[in-house]
């Protein structure tokens, strides 16, 4: 049973508060959800099937969903390299390195992938060294990879650098003290602590690449069954008046997503409630 004790807040009461609360969310981001599986009930179950498992679909499901993990993938390793570099150490240009990592946050997506093709392309100032080692970039899964690692690397770093700033170094200096090799200290000191905000940030950065479109429809090249993404799937389908088709693929997106990002909050208490029990 839930006690709600009084505290003297600047904010309205807990009834309120809640009210206001569910009310905002559910104007915000359920009542669209509830419009789009409106729309995608209007199919039949086998025509829902149909839609959902269409060999284009399908592939487009699994080239998102794929480069989406690579990318978060990615971006919780040098994510947490970032951070720790910016937490840690002072260096001249700390704080423009810094300002550097919101960068995808303001600029315009289609700003973002206009870049991006100009820099991987066969002619580009990367694309030009890439390309006769036979890795070319750009118009392929790997460019759509490296554009959704661009845009969800600030979500890893800005959700690391608070714990980063929290963590007490003399942990380290005393486990380094103890005989602890820097392995045994990041593995058995840092991990168990800096865990949970870096799948915080892996999931954010994994659920901002799912539903990315502007950065990466210019390097992708759009390709039916190749390098063409599930958005843009999307996106063609509304061109096309085909608006069951685009609730349909959008729901089964949906469902996959809620999903994963469910499994990794599932993982992420976990890893709490044992650093916990382990305290």
């Amino acid at each position: 049973m839930w006690h709600i004790g009084r505290t003297n807040s600047p904010l309205p009461g807990f009834r309120l508060t809640l009210g206001y609360s569910v009310l905002y969310l559910s104007l915000i981001v359920l009542l669209p959800l509830a419009a789009l599986l409106a729309k995608a009930s209007a199919a039949s179950w086998s025509e829902f099937w149909r839609i959902a498992l269409d060999p284009r679909a399908v592939a487009s499901y699994r080239l998102t969903l794929g480069a989406a993990l690579a990318g978060a993938l990615i971006n919780a390793v040098f994510g947490f390299v970032v951070a720790w570099t910016l937490v840690r150490y002072s260096f001249p240009g700390r704080r423009l390195l810094d300002a550097i990592v919101d960068l995808p946050f303001a600029m315009p997506t289609a700003i973002s992938g206009i870049a991006l093709t100009a820099i991987y392309a066969r002619t580009g100032w990367i694309g030009q060294w890439l390309e006769p080692l036979g890795i070319p970039v750009a118009f392929t899964p790997l460019g759509i990879t490296i554009a959704l690692t661009f845009i969800g690397l600030p979500f890893v770093v800005r959700t690391l650098q608070p714990p980063l700033q929290e963590l007490e170094v003399e942990l380290e200096q005393a486990a380094a003290s103890l005989g602890a090799s820097r392995w045994q200290t990041f593995c058995r000191v840092l991990l168990p602590t800096l865990l949970p905000p870096l799948l915080t940030g892996f999931a954010l950065a994994f659920a901002r690449a799912l539903g990315e479109y502007g950065s990466v429809v210019f390097i992708s090249g759009n390709m039916p069954m190749k390098t063409e993404i599930t958005s843009l799937l999307i996106i063609v389908k509304l061109e096309q008046y085909d608006y069951t088709g685009a609730a349909v693929i959008a729901t089964v997106m949906l469902g996959a997503s809620f999903a994963i990002l469910l499994g990794i909050n599932g993982l992420q208490w976990w890893f709490n409630q044992r650093h916990r029990a382990g305290a």
